[in-house]
C-alpha cells in the first residue's frame, strides 16, 4: 500500500498569524505535518505552542494565514461554510477537555447525537451507541445525565459520541486534563482499543505524559514549530 493510499491529512507549509492589538503573535510558522489512515498521534508542547491551533486547523474550524491544509485528498480552503459544516459532521469526531455534553440529554442520547444530526434512523442509532457504550464501560447508565456521572464517565460518553458516527478522524483537545490517573489511563485504553478496532485516526493536543506514553507518534510543538516528530514502535501497554 503506498503512502497516498494511506494518507489522511496533509497540512503543508503552515503559518497562522493573529493580530493582538498592534502586535502580529505567529501561533504557527511554516508547519508541514501530515497523519495515515488509523494513527495514534500525541501533539505535545507547552501552553502558547500551537496545539490546539493545529488541531482547529485540522477540523477547518480556522484557516491558515498561508499553506494548505487537506483532509481526505480535499483542499479545506476551497470549501464553503456548508460544506465544511458537513465534512466534520460525517468525517470528523471532538473530544472536549470539558466533555461538552448536553446536561439535559442522557448518556445515550448525548451519544447518538451526531447520528441523529446525520439523519441515522433510530433503530440503527440506538444499536450503533448501545454498543460503544458497553464497548467504553457504561452499559447500565445509558438514562443517566451528564450531572449523574463522574468526570471520567462523562469523557467516555465523550469517546462515545466522537466515534458513533464513525469518523475517519478524531481530534481530542486535552481529553485527560481533568482527569485521575486511573481514571486517564482507563480511557487512554479504551481509545487505544477503539483506534486499532475502528481503524480512524486519532491525534491528541496534549502535554500529558500519560497521553504520551501510550502514543505511537509524537509532534513536539514549541513556538508554532514542530520540534520533533518521533514513532514509537511500542506505546505503553
Amino acid at each position: 500500500m503506498t503512502d497516498t493510499d494511506t494518507e489522511l491529512l496533509r497540512i503543508e507549509n503552515v503559518t497562522r498569524d493573529y493580530r493582538q492589538g498592534d502586535q502580529t503573535v505567529h501561533a504557527l510558522r511554516n508547519v508541514s505535518f501530515t497523519a495515515a489512515r488509523g494513527e495514534f498521534i500525541a501533539i505535545a508542547g507547552p501552553s502558547g505552542s500551537g496545539k490546539t491551533t493545529l488541531l482547529n486547523l485540522c477540523a477547518g474550524l480556522d484557516h491558515p494565514t498561508e499553506g494548505t491544509v487537506r483532509l481526505a485528498g480535499r483542499d479545506l480552503s476551497t470549501m464553503s461554510r456548508q460544506q465544511l459544516a458537513d465534512m466534520r459532521l460525517r468525517e470528523v469526531g471532538f473530544i472536549f477537555q470539558a466533555y461538552n455534553l448536553i446536561p439535559v440529554l442522557s448518556a445515550e442520547e448525548n451519544a447518538e447525537f451526531i447520528l441523529l444530526l446525520q439523519g441515522v434512523p433510530f433503530a440503527e442509532r440506538r444499536r450503533r451507541v448501545r454498543a460503544l457504550l458497553h464497548e467504553v464501560g457504561l452499559e447500565g447508565m445509558e438514562s443517566r445525565r451528564p450531572g449523574q456521572l463522574s468526570g471520567g464517565q462523562q469523557q467516555r460518553v465523550a469517546v462515545a459520541r466522537a466515534i458513533a458516527a464513525e469518523p475517519r478522524l478524531v481530534l481530542a483537545d486535552e481529553p485527560t486534563a481533568n482527569l485521575d490517573t486511573d481514571t486517564a489511563l482507563a480511557l487512554l485504553k479504551i481509545m487505544d482499543r477503539l483506534n486499532r478496532e475502528h481503524h480512524c485516526t486519532f491525534i491528541f493536543s496534549t502535554h500529558d505524559p500519560r497521553v504520551m506514553n501510550r502514543a505511537h507518534r509524537i509532534v513536539h510543538m514549541v513556538d508554532g514549530r514542530i520540534e520533533s516528530d518521533e514513532r514509537h514502535d511500542e506505546a505503553a501497554p
